[in-house]
């Protein structure tokens, strides 16, 4: 995974300075940069609440050539874009589409957001190798900078989320689970009628679940040990029945 430093340019509101920075330790984001900033004031470390150590820790830096020394990639944002292919500057990806295209590179990633009021300059938006842009209503597409950050930091980090999801069950261990299920069904003495459509509706509940491979040994156990339980009651039962008979 790539590390990323979270550069914003000339902010002129010091309390989404310190949401900005709140943000970042929800996303597990160290680095952060700020060109020219407005003075930061008791208000920007209440907005930071917990990650005051980010804030803290900041680099002040007076130019943008600054803050993107030793990144491989710059990416800007904003949120004026064009569908014409001719304004190949204002052509963005949605932050989801940027997050899933990082998550092989191995750099460092400057991600810069611009002024509160018109965002990056033209001049900026050159220095930068890809944009990104949030997609939002037509009648009010630009967002507040910390809740476009909140948004681009999360979809970044989920992207490094996804290699601690749990291992899916094989395609085996899914048709043992549905054996089992079948025989559950016979165990209960399930009218035959209605099996093939319980069981498809079954097939297809735990195809929109997507178990983990520990979620289906757990509930292949269940099942196996209902199984097990309902039948041996049965048996008990015809055993105390033949008993009673005999005497």
């Amino acid at each position: 995974m790539p590390q990323f430093r979270v550069v914003l340019v000339n902010p002129k509101n010091d309390g989404n300075i310190g949401a900005i920075a709140r943000v970042m330790g929800n996303f597990d984001f160290q680095e952060l940069y700020l060109v020219s900033p407005c003075q930061i004031t008791e208000e920007a470390y209440k907005r930071a609440k917990h990650a005051v150590d980010i804030l803290r820790d900041a680099r002040i830096v007076e130019t943008l050539d600054d803050a993107i020394k030793e990144c491989s990639l710059v990416v800007g944002t904003s949120g004026v874009t064009t569908p014409s292919e001719k304004n190949f500057m204002r052509i963005p990806l949605t932050p989801r589409e940027f997050a899933d295209k990082t998550k092989t590179n191995d750099g460092r990633i400057a991600l810069l957001f611009g002024r509160e009021d018109y965002g990056l300059s033209q001049e900026e938006l050159m220095k930068c190798d890809i944009l990104v842009h949030i997609p939002a209503s037509s009648h009010y597409p630009v967002l507040n900078i910390s809740h476009a950050a909140a948004i681009i930091l999360y979809e970044i980090y989920l992207v490094g989320a996804r290699s601690f999801t749990l291992t899916e069950a094989s395609e085996i261990e899914k048709e043992k689970l549905h054996e089992f299920f079948s025989d559950l069904l016979d165990a209960i003495g399930y009218p035959s009628f209605r099996k093939e459509r319980t069981k498809i509706m079954f097939r297809r509940l735990i195809g929109r679940a997507v178990p983990s491979r520990w979620e289906f040994y757990t509930l292949m156990g269940v099942i196996g040990d209902a199984v097990k339980k309902i039948r041996s009651e049965k048996l008990n039962g015809n055993e105390g029945n033949d008993q009673n008979l005999e005497s």
